[in-house]
């Protein structure tokens, strides 16, 4: 490294900070645009404007209070470096911090070394960080949280219509009959969204809800049929709905079979399905099946609503292919106020989809599998041919796996806690102990994964920052910088730029790839990558955004965006067809339900999710008094029936013991739990105690397609914990 690192500019001063601004909710994936009032460098008022999409004067109470995350007591200010490891943290300057990482990264070989990132991350920062790994080092072990999230939903649509993304728009829900909501809990974790579904039945009073869901949840509480379906039994119950249309004479055989892809095989497949059994294998007594299937009948339009109770799950794909048949079933795919729509967990997740952050992915929806993709990315960064490996790279779960195995010299770790949100944590915890250079870029010392880092980058939050992001609806939506952001903290896309920049002097390497001298530069070329492509944003200049959201595609400045995706049924598959599940995919869903399965030892199956007051893992909502008011802790929600069996009764202090650990939390009576079933908030981890974290639980076996992890079933029993006297 040369003497002197001349780092990317970065003049705090000269970013014009406004005293009133909008941003992206740093929330869920509705995306919704909140108007802040700043006096003193501090948010004073959070409002939601009428006229701004997607919300439209709506907010939830966790993006009403927005504001408070500011007080983090635990914000990260300035670099911090181990000068060995195992010591102690000690502030450093950014130039020490760059070059500590740079030079790792420089050195290791491209094989051992990965990225884990965030559907938090704005645009910008996610394909400087894709830029970074694949482009310059040759390294596909990139991937995110997104993974733990949308990765099955990513699969579904790829198997489906030859390219991800979902093919309607929120504007739907105003024009749908039937809501299928499956493995979401809008109320609680999208509930601006549901708000919409819910007028919606007060506009329509023949508008009809069903909820999928093991739990009387909120959201369940809504519905018309709740159909409170068994652990692993999602794939048989949507094939119950499936052949109860075809029974019905609901569908049209010969004109499904001409418009798809397999069609016509996938039927005779169907056909020979025994609903009783189907209706056995789902947990859901067979009258409330056919009650809920008549909601499909009578062309009546179809809107499916599904999140991680659909993704997180071995069979995590198929589930989402099988919601995609029931429309390409009724013909509706690409109509107003039908078709599938996935519920996107994290703010940006989509949008680091489309700069191609995943580990078998590059920007634009390419993939690293594909030659013409490799070869497009290598010219459009100035690259040598070759330079970008063909071989995907490692998934979460994997990535984690091979640094606990000792295969990883270097793991950035950014905007996300890994020890408490990937399965198997104490697996993590070992990933995290045994890896020689632990980078954790984030905002806050409250995650628990900064106690293991060995540098620690300080990034810029929502409102100090400005950036891009997409929600679910493929719009995407220009946050400001209205804060000026405490000690030396830099925007995401800075730290990313600077080592990027730092490795090219190392090298005498002059390209200046990493040049950029705003977000707005970084936009500029990355929108350039999508030009022709599925996820095409071509069209939206830095001009166009600052003066409104936009929908891709969107591939020229005189587009207008698009709403809703394959109108007539046209997809991107090579026929032009949707294509059907086959039968190999089908038959693998049948070997097992779920992949860690009870037996007398642990007769119990735990099912883990969120609450409406907190986020993730709590980095954010703990300082929220408010919100952080709501729930005292974690805790167990157990049917009276089990928890009878188990000795345990409301309040009491109980473990749950799985196959790979123990996790101890409050007990909560109640019948809104499916017999047989345990459910955990997630959000509680090592900082709220030793066994506070229910991933020491969760398995890490994954779905075949999507890597995706199978979060939301394992194996366990109850055990009461006697309490220290």
């Amino acid at each position: 490294m040369p003497a002197t690192l001349s780092l990317p500019p970065f003049d705090a001063a000269a970013v014009s900070v406004a005293r009133a601004g909008k941003a992206v909710c740093p929330y869920c994936g509705v995306g919704c645009v909140l108007t802040s009032t700043v006096e003193g460098n501090a948010v004073k008022r959070i409002r939601a404007d009428p006229a701004d999409a997607p919300n439209f004067g709506m907010m939830c109470p966790k993006g009403a209070l927005a504001g408070e995350v500011f007080s983090d007591p635990d914000r990260l200010t300035r670099p911090l470096i181990r000068r060995e490891k195992g010591g102690p943290l000690e502030p450093a300057t950014w130039e020490q911090a760059i070059v500590r990482v740079a030079d790792a990264l420089a050195e290791a070989p491209a094989d051992r070394v990965a990225w884990y990132g965030s559907g938090q991350l704005d645009t910008e920062a996610s394909y400087a960080f894709t830029k970074l790994f694949k482009g310059l080092l040759g390294c596909n072990h990139t991937d995110t949280n997104s993974r733990l999230c949308m990765s099955s939903a990513v699969a579904g649509y790829t198997q489906a219509f030859g390219s991800d993304g979902p093919p309607g728009c929120y504007a739907d829900i105003e024009e749908a009959d039937t809501f299928l909501i499956l493995g979401a809990n809008m109320a609680a974790n999208h509930p601006v969204l549901f708000n919409r579904v819910r007028r919606r039945r007060v506009v329509e009073p023949d508008a009809r809800i069903v909820v999928v869901d093991p739990r009387r949840t909120r959201t369940a509480a809504h519905a018309d049929h709740h159909l409170a379906v068994a652990p692993g039994g999602d794939v048989p119950l949507l094939r119950f709905l499936a052949r109860a249309l075809v029974d019905a004479g609901e569908i049209d055989a010969a004109a499904f079979a001409a418009a798809t892809d397999g069609g016509a095989a996938w039927l005779d497949r169907l056909a020979a399905e025994d609903p009783d059994d189907l209706a056995r294998r789902s947990g859901v007594p067979r009258a409330q099946l056919d009650a809920a299937a008549e909601t499909l009948f009578g062309g009546r339009k179809l809107m499916s609503l599904y999140c991680m109770g659909a993704n997180q799950s071995a069979q995590g794909t198929l589930k989402n292919r099988e919601l995609i048949h029931l429309s390409l079933l009724l013909g509706q795919l690409g109509r107003p106020g039908c078709g599938p729509f996935s519920l996107t967990g994290q703010p940006n997740a989509m949008g680091g989809r489309e700069v191609g952050y995943l580990a078998h992915q590059l920007p634009g929806y390419r993939l690293v599998a594909e030659s013409a993709d490799r070869e497009a990315m290598e010219r459009f960064w100035g690259t040598v041919r070759g330079s970008i490996s063909p071989e995907p790279g490692r998934a979460a779960v994997e990535m984690f796996k091979a640094a606990a195995a000792g295969a990883t010299d270097v793991l950035w770790v950014a905007c996300t806690n890994p020890v408490a949100s990937l399965p198997d944590a104490e697996r993590t915890r070992e990933a995290l102990r045994r890896t020689p250079l632990v980078v954790v870029q984030d905002v806050t010392a409250a995650s628990e994964t900064v106690a293991y880092a060995d540098v620690v980058l300080p990034a810029c939050q929502w409102g100090e920052k400005a950036g891009t992001m997409t929600n679910s609806e493929r719009l995407v939506v220009r946050s400001d910088r209205f804060l000026e952001a405490p000690g030396a903290c830099r925007p995401d896309w800075w730290i990313v730029a600077s080592v990027g920049h730092a490795i090219e002097e190392r090298r005498g390497d002059a390209a200046g790839r990493f040049a950029w001298a705003s977000h707005e530069d970084v936009w500029d070329e990355f929108r350039r990558t999508t030009t022709g492509r599925p996820c095409d944003l071509a069209g939206m200049t830095n001009e166009r955004l600052r003066a409104g959201p936009l929908q891709w595609p969107c591939p020229d400045p005189g587009h207008p965006g698009t709403a809703r995706r394959y109108a007539g049924g046209r997809v991107l598959t090579a026929s032009s067809k949707p294509r059907t599940a086959g039968e190999t995919q089908e038959t693998a869903a049948r070997s097992a339900a779920i992949c860690d399965a009870a037996d007398a030892a642990f007769p119990l199956v735990l099912t883990t999710g969120r609450v409406a007051s907190q986020w993730h893992s709590r980095t954010k909502t703990r300082h929220v008094a408010v919100l952080d008011a709501q729930e005292g802790g974690p805790f167990f929600e157990v049917h009276p029936d089990d928890a009878a069996a188990a000795g345990v009764t409301h309040g009491d202090r109980a473990a749950v013991v799985g196959r790979r650990g123990r996790a101890e939390a409050t007990v909560r009576v109640s019948d809104e739990a499916r017999p047989g079933c345990v459910f955990s908030p997630f959000h509680w981890a090592d900082s709220a105690g030793p066994l506070a974290n229910v991933n020491q639980l969760t398995s890490d076996a994954v779905d075949p397609a999507s890597q995706q992890p199978e979060l939301k079933a394992c194996a366990v029993r109850i055990e009461k914990v006697e309490e220290a006297r």
